[in-house]
């Protein structure tokens, strides 16, 4: 787990950068829908399950990824479709892992780290994608 730190690090930025970029292509989008709006609800749902085993598995994160969802919602969220539709997402990712796990396994940190790399990986496609 040693590049779980490194992980954790990049997917932060990348959220920040993605939080900071939105105002500009809701300007430009005159409707709610988003090109990269699938992308952007899998990351909520990844946001949702690694809120969940982060804490299962003692962490200490608190609630950074329940805060980093909410600062998506609040860059991204600019209708009340919006905001459901990425809260549903991130709901979906915190009850589908709190369904399958009830104790810190290996199993759940690989899932932890897995959850961080995609995530890492989709905000860097955003932020580049995003006008």
């Amino acid at each position: 787990m040693a590049g779980l730190p490194a992980a954790l690090l990049l997917l932060g930025a990348a959220l920040g950068a993605i939080a900071a970029l939105p105002a500009a292509g809701a300007r430009a989008a005159g409707s709610d829908g988003k090109p990269y709006d699938e992308r952007l609800l899998r990351l909520s749902e990844i946001l949702g399950a690694v809120h969940y085993l982060r804490e299962l598995c003692g962490a200490g994160d608190g609630q950074i990824w329940r805060d980093r969802m909410q600062d998506l919602v609040n860059a991204e969220g600019a209708s009340t479709l919006r905001r459901v539709r990425l809260t549903r997402s991130f709901n979906q990712g915190y009850r589908a892992y709190s369904r399958t796990y009830v104790a810190c396994t290996p199993s759940a940190q690989t899932a932890i780290t897995r959850f961080l790399a995609e995530g890492a990986q989709l905000s860097d496609t955003l932020v580049k994608s995003v006008p």
